[in-house]
């Protein structure tokens, strides 16, 4: 579902203590990005953050779920490394700003350990 302008401009607001923001419109939803790294995204005005297994469990537990992708095409539904952030962490800067940056750093962890395969040589 697409976010409305106000939510795209809070959620902008909502992160902006960690760092250069950026919201992106995809798949009908929005990516949040912290330079290269998208660590969170908001879909149908809920906003979830990319998590660890740690920091699942953490969120699990104050009320967070896990973000499910259906695929429009097969339906089939998908389970992604992104959790939901409870209600009560939204309404506190603090809280919400140290999540945004433990999820930040869970998605660049992510992309460090992302290995390249090796360049074939024509010969």
């Amino acid at each position: 579902m697409k976010q409305s302008k106000p939510f795209q401009q809070r959620v902008e607001d909502l992160f902006a203590a960690i760092g250069n923001i950026r919201v992106q419109t995809m798949f009908g939803g929005t990516g949040i990005y912290c330079g290269e790294d998208m660590f969170a995204l908001a879909d149908d005005e809920n906003v979830y953050i990319k998590a660890d297994d740690d920091l699942k469990a953490k969120l699990e537990e104050q009320g967070g779920a896990p973000f499910v992708w259906t695929n429009p095409s097969t339906g089939t539904t998908m389970k992604m490394s992104y959790v939901s952030v409870p209600v009560n962490a939204l309404e506190n800067e603090n809280e919400i700003s140290e999540l945004g940056r433990q999820a930040l750093d869970v998605a660049m962890r992510a992309r460090r350990a992302k290995v390249k395969s090796p360049r074939r040589h024509p010969f």
